[in-house]
């Protein structure tokens, strides 16, 4: 009768072995179908930093593109700015209590981009270097560009030099290329209740032979490290409209003074993306794709709506958002076309409580895979 019984229990034990195994099987395969693998290999859209570990991303693979050329993949990296989750211009834009800058990495590489731009939130450089690039490799990200805001028009060459040296500093450690840079002599985009377009500053001649100068001093210092700067022309700043733009490109050296092209700026500023895009192919070497609402923008101009407020009503938001009023398609095959190389930076500041963000990140994600096939 013993016996019997322990011949039972030694049935039951291995039916309930099996059970397990079934029941480990399928949660894998619930997972395999819920993210979309369909085999052990590195998903296109995962990102990567060259190493053999995965991290899945909830935007589909690789796919035909509808651009014609498209860019190539292996010259290409694809990021978002933590805008969207966090602003840095305002830190009181996010959620109650604040999104942890874990999360924003974390939900980074979910929607399958490879890079961030720095934020206030992310372990401080050079003091917590190692903690920052351990949280990055975790989730096989890096960072994309660092900001510095330049001081030039105000004659603070040397505190610009300084700051700028650190940011090279850091993209050494980070083995990044670009340095964004905006001269913040006079800006308004920060005040509250100040009209950015109206109130903007205009720089004298005197202010206009310091900058350039400045820019291509950091220029060099950049070249000199196999980095290179990149000049944003930023709403509520004096650089900002297409004679501003031209004065800047023809005056500084192509050598040292790249220029990056953020679509959302432009269009806000009243310039045509897509013509900076045609005239200035050879010097765009980072990219900013942001999207705007058109009713929103039509509001902020017609009230004097600050910036910052501006965002808190939702002026900006992703590429592939049919609430977007620039078509990124053609700005998209331009850059195609001059063989662009560098990083494709989807960026949106949005309040987090107006707008999801992990939602944008993939719809924008969605949205690039399905032009440019990756």
């Amino acid at each position: 009768m013993f016996a019997t019984h322990q011949l039972n229990m030694k049935k039951l034990s291995v039916f309930q072995k099996k059970i397990k195994e079934i029941s480990r099987f399928s949660v894998l395969s619930f997972s395999v179908l819920l993210f979309g693998i369909t085999a052990f290999t590195l998903p296109a859209t995962a990102a990567n930093n060259g190493n053999n570990s995965v991290l899945v991303s909830l935007v589909s693979g690789s796919s035909s593109a509808i651009l014609n050329p498209t860019f190539d993949r292996s010259k290409i990296k694809l990021g978002i700015t933590p805008t969207g989750w966090s602003n840095s211009d305002d830190l009181s834009i996010d959620l109650n209590p604040p999104i942890p800058y874990q999360e924003i990495l974390s939900e980074t590489a979910l929607a399958g981009f490879e890079g961030s731009q720095l934020s206030p939130k992310y372990p401080k450089f050079p003091d917590e270097k190692d903690k920052l690039k351990a949280e990055l490799d975790l989730r096989n990200l890096t960072i994309s560009e660092p900001w510095v805001g330049t001081l030039f028009t105000e004659g603070k060459a040397d505190q610009t030099l300084a700051e700028f040296k650190q940011q090279v500093e850091l993209m050494s450690f980070m083995n990044g290329k670009s340095i964004v840079v905006a001269e913040l002599g006079g800006a308004v985009h920060q005040k509250k209740c100040v009209d950015p377009l109206v109130n903007r500053p205009h720089f004298t001649k005197k202010q206009w032979s310091d900058l350039v100068e400045g820019l291509n001093q950091l220029g060099s210092l950049a070249k000199d490290h196999n980095m290179q700067l990149v000049y944003h022309p930023h709403i509520g700043t004096g650089v900002e409209d297409w004679d501003d733009i031209e004065r800047l490109m023809k005056e500084t050296k192509p050598e040292y003074v790249k220029l990056l092209l953020d679509t959302g700026h432009l269009y806000y500023a009243g310039v045509d993306p897509l013509k900076v895009t045609k005239t200035y192919a050879d010097r765009i070497k980072h990219v900013h794709l942001k999207n705007i609402r058109q009713n929103i923008l039509d509001e902020s101009k017609s009230t004097g709506r600050s910036f910052l407020d501006s965002i808190r009503e939702g002026i900006f938001t992703v590429p592939g958002d049919a609430e977007g009023a620039i078509d990124f398609e053609p700005i998209l095959q331009e850059l195609a076309k001059a063989n662009y190389e560098g990083w494709l930076m989807v960026e949106a500041e949005q309040d987090p409580n107006k707008a999801e963000p992990l939602k944008y990140a993939l719809m924008a994600r969605q949205y690039l895979r399905n032009e440019i096939g990756f």
